[in-house]
């Protein structure tokens, strides 16, 4: 089994004096070993960016935005060995892992391109000339449940912005990191302007976000886990940006098309077997529909196929870990215990399934908006279905959330879908089953987060205004 190397500074690898093993989401077998890095190192990290900010700083523009294109085709030259390694790592099913796990991060960092000209435009404010300069050394902190994406989702836009960067990846899903170093390198990044240190949040994670040469913290993850972020990098006086948890509503109104809705609606509350942040995991549907509603649920979720990610009849893989998995479970059983009422699922598995981390698509009704399987971020495939009787209960039952990540509405009028969609105290909408927009701001409100990513409103989250006064 091969053993990767703990850090990446300055433009080379470092070793660790630890190591943790990366298994496999559907077996449990070994998939690789990589060695964590120290704190020591990951000062050491900071260092190297703070040293070649200056020079990549002042880098042409042209020169950066060929960089991200090389990156890109690189990228996309990998993405059968990138699909494969989310799908061991993640338990992500092969046709999503080669549409998003791979092909997502391409589609970011294409976009970024896109819009990199926002580098160096200018406003005029009366006698001020107003420019965007690049924030500086740039701590970024990604998850596991998209590793290479949420990379690209903080890497792109700092690269081309002009900053450099340390980045720390999950520790339960390493690997896509040593393909992006290794196209970059390909691609001519200088030495230094991305630094990598393998390792755990409370240790070298909490070193690059505390550490005074690090100007900001942008940080994907638990919302526990991005408060005590914010709270480390205020020592420091940081700029943070924090893309955090979601328990996103799914609005059916009583005019909306259930043959397309209910499909859709499976889809987005099993995306990534449930793993994501923006899945739409509560169902707000009208009291008259219920009965049909439930049935259509029942009929979708019994016609997907848990198995092996690698198994082209797999819809729904495996969770990450057993850790994970146990998580769920927990909820699977408040649910059982009294919250609601199961139509489908549970915690009973096929035959066969006893060796990886599943857990069947689970469906909860007649749920309680404040119950804690309505209220928590489960993280697994579990869907909970909440009864209204009108638009105006859909809109409160909603927002009934301590998070405002996602969320969806479903009606036959666009214009009523879309003035539905602007009462959602929520960073995205998607109006009948729209796709997700990868040049589209991506954020939330309240306990999702602040600050945004992806395409010219990611870009800006990287540059800090800067005017110039002139006499008249």
């Amino acid at each position: 089994m091969d053993i990767r190397p703990a850090a990446y500074i300055d433009g080379a690898w470092h070793n660790g004096d630890e190591t943790v093993t990366v298994t496999d989401s559907a077996d449990g077998s070994d998939v690789s070993q990589v060695e964590l890095a120290s704190t020591r190192q990951a000062a050491a990290a900071a260092e190297a960016a703070h040293r070649a900010f200056g020079d990549w700083s002042r880098t042409p523009l042209d020169e950066r935005r060929a960089i991200l294109e090389r990156l890109a085709d690189g990228l996309e030259g990998r993405s059968e060995s990138i699909a494969a390694t989310a799908a061991a790592e993640v338990g992500s099913v092969m046709a999503f892992s080669e549409r998003v796990q791979a092909g997502l991060p391409v589609r970011v960092l294409r976009s970024t391109v896109d819009v990199i000209d926002e580098v160096e435009t200018e406003e005029i404010i009366g006698t001020s000339r107003v420019l965007g300069r690049p924030i500086g050394v740039v701590a970024a902190v990604t998850p596991w449940n998209y590793p290479l994406y949420q990379a690209m989702g903080k890497v792109a836009p700092a690269l081309a912005a002009g900053c450099t960067v340390v980045l720390k990846p999950p520790q339960l899903a390493p690997l896509t990191t040593y393909d992006l170093v290794e196209e970059l390198e390909k691609a001519g990044l200088p030495p230094g302007v991305l630094n990598v240190v393998q390792g755990r949040g409370r240790t070298v994670g909490e070193e690059i976000c505390g550490h005074p040469l690090v100007d900001m913290v942008s940080f994907t993850g638990s919302t526990a886990a991005g408060s005590a972020i914010a709270a480390t990098a205020a020592r420091t006086v940081k700029k943070v940006a924090l893309e955090l948890g979601g328990k996103s509503a799914n609005l059916i109104l009583d005019d909306a098309d259930l043959d397309r809705a209910i499909p859709n609606a499976v889809r987005y509350f099993l995306m990534n077997n449930g793993q994501t942040c923006a899945a739409l995991t509560r169902l707000v549907v009208p009291r008259s529909l219920k009965d049909e509603v439930e049935e259509r649920l029942v009929a979708e979720v019994n016609a997907q196929v848990v198995g092996d990610p690698r198994d082209p009849a797999s819809t729904v893989g495996p969770l990450v870990s057993a850790e994970q998995r146990l998580t769920v479970e927990r909820y699977i059983s408040l649910g059982l215990g009294g919250e609601g009422r199961l139509i489908v699922g549970g915690l009973d598995l096929p035959d066969g399934l006893d060796g990886g981390h599943y857990v069947m698509p689970t469906v909860f009704t007649d749920v309680d908006p404040s119950a804690t399987i309505a209220q928590e971020e489960i993280f697994g495939p579990v869907l909970v279905v909440h009864l209204v009787d009108d638009e105006d209960e859909a809109v409160e039952v909603a927002n009934n959330s301590p998070y405002g990540l996602s969320g969806g509405v479903w009606s036959s009028d666009r214009d009523r879908a879309i003035s539905v969609a602007r009462r959602l105290r929520t960073g995205q909408v998607a109006i009948n089953g729209a796709s997700f927009n990868a040049a589209a701001p991506f954020g939330g409100f309240k306990k999702s987060g602040y600050g945004r990513e992806l395409g010219r409103h990611g870009l800006h989250e990287y540059l800090g205004p800067q005017s110039l006064q002139f006499h008249d």
